[in-house]
């Protein structure tokens, strides 16, 4: 049998109070104190704190402001500015921006599927996205008239 002091490892006891307890189970007490230390220090060391709350994106949701029918029209008049003009690229441009952009691949990703450089597809994309520019600026939305 060993002794214990119960203020050790539990907050509600504010005195000293030594209990006898068979040695299974101060050596367990002994363990989840251990762990609990470890525990406290991964997580001070790797700053891993997490948010309780219900959803972690809670605080974002409610800063957003919803969008009126005006904005939802605009976002699919330039939506539909945008993919005309990418249709009016050559067909290699056209893939590689929407391979890059839209799909999420590397450009290393791209040469590697496409069997060339990745400085041809650099390059490639450089030169799209500066043909999508012009474009863009020869047709002006609604709002800029």
């Amino acid at each position: 049998m060993k002794k214990i002091n119960l203020r050790e490892y539990y907050p509600l006891y504010t005195q000293d109070t030594i209990v006898e307890v068979p040695d299974e189970v101060a050596d367990l007490l002994r363990e989840y104190k251990l762990a609990e230390a470890a525990y406290f220090l991964r997580t001070y060391r790797h700053k891993a704190y997490f948010s309780l709350d219900y959803d972690v994106n809670v605080e974002r949701d409610v800063l957003m402001a919803a969008l009126s029918p005006l904005d939802i029209l605009e976002q699919k008049e330039e939506n539909i500015r945008l993919y005309r003009a990418l249709a009016s690229l050559p067909e290699k441009q056209k893939n590689r921006i929407y391979a890059h952009y839209f799909l999420g691949m590397s450009k290393a990703d791209i040469a590697k599927a496409e069997g060339t450089h990745k400085s041809r597809i650099t390059r490639s994309i450089n030169a799209g996205l500066h043909s999508l520019e012009k474009i863009l600026k020869k047709f002006p939305d609604r709002r800029q008239l």
